[in-house]
């Protein structure tokens, strides 16, 4: 399955791809919509992204449950070096499995936490768009349908340009390479004026 990115300039425009995109058969599941403008997509019936594709919560936690079972294996290994609780003293095995999971878990929930107040990695390169006013739109598609959808988008929304391909948005770890980049502004030329 992949993940198409469409750029869509105006709600009507996402509006219209939305009804023809179920003409093709995409189901609602499989086509989110990221915009600012989150009341337009209720009024408009047009089915809007979820958290999992907004924020980094997924990413963050698991790069929070990474350290964090570091950290709780670097503390087994110190707490059986240094012997704090004296040298006869020997810690079971369940007990450090216990620390280090208890590490783990608290890693994960600050990873979580830290991931809740950051935008999704996979969007930074359309978070211009997105303030502009611009909607994207995400589109799970199997392998049979990607034509279709893509040959449909090309004849009947020209305006809606794709942005990029993903193999699939659910790995976090994933980068997304954007077809188009936006214009840049230019800067405004000097004329020299001879006096």
């Amino acid at each position: 399955m992949k993940c198409l990115y469409f750029l869509s300039p105006s709600l009507t425009c996402t509006h219209d791809v939305s009804e023809d995109l179920h003409e093709v058969g995409i189901k609602d599941f499989y086509l989110h919509v990221i915009s600012r403008d989150e009341s337009g997509l209720r009024k408009q019936h047009i089915h809007s992204s979820n958290y999992l594709e907004t924020l980094d919560v997924v990413r963050d936690g698991f790069i929070g449950a990474a350290l964090g079972c570091l950290a709780g294996i670097l503390g087994i290994v110190a707490l059986l070096y240094f012997k704090p609780l004296g040298p006869d003293v020997q810690v079971p095995v369940y007990v450090a499995i216990i620390l280090v999971g208890v590490a783990t878990l608290f890693g994960a929930w600050v990873g979580g936490l830290t991931g809740i107040a950051s935008e999704n990695n996979k969007l930074a390169r359309f978070h211009d768009d997105l303030e502009a006013g611009k909607y994207l739109i995400l589109v799970y598609v199997r392998k049979h349908q990607e034509d279709a959808v893509r040959r449909m988008m090309q004849e009947r929304h020209p305006d809606a340009v794709l942005a990029a391909v993903d193999s699939h948005f659910v790995n976090p770890f994933s980068n997304v390479a954007r077809m188009t980049e936006p214009p840049q502004p230019q800067p405004p030329q000097m004329r020299s004026t001879s006096v």
